[in-house]
């Protein structure tokens, strides 16, 4: 249960109900430039960076801000392996909505990947969780409001 401006909403499911599975990835070799292009164009946020098939890391927009603008670097001559992020959370896709939230929480991330097997099936990010409240929310109050009619 969570408390949402005096709404009790239960979130039911687990993640495999509202991941994204269409994930934008890239391989470790590649460029910062290599992989900015593609996050502008895509207009996203973050990359998975892929090394043989397994997810390696991340690479997000405050990581090219830090690792990139700030210390005056060319893209084009900085590896993506030199600026991304090590340290990724994943949960599996059966994991309850709840859990996957709490691990995000505690773990103070934007998206978790989902991995089934060591294998990259999805990714969940605030947004999708935000939206998937929301919805929920919107559902809640519908029934209330029918019941009361």
């Amino acid at each position: 249960m969570f408390l949402f401006p005096e709404v009790y909403i239960t979130v039911m499911g687990q993640i495999r109900d509202i991941m994204e599975k269409d994930i934008i990835v890239i391989e470790n070799d590649k460029t910062a430039q290599d992989a900015a292009k593609i996050i502008a164009e895509k207009d996203i946020s973050f990359l998975v960076i892929m090394n043989d098939g397994k997810p390696q890391g991340v690479l997000s927009e405050s990581d090219f801000v830090r690792k990139v603008v700030a210390q005056d670097k060319k893209a084009s001559e900085i590896k993506i392996s030199e600026i991304m992020s090590y340290k990724f959370r994943s949960v599996g896709p059966t994991t309850t909505i709840e859990d996957a939230i709490q691990k995000m929480l505690n773990s103070r991330i934007r998206r978790l990947l989902i991995l089934d097997n060591e294998k990259l099936v999805g990714v969940i990010t605030q947004t999708d969780l935000v939206s998937h409240l929301r919805d929920r929310i919107l559902i809640d109050e519908t029934i209330k409001s029918i019941k009361k009619d």
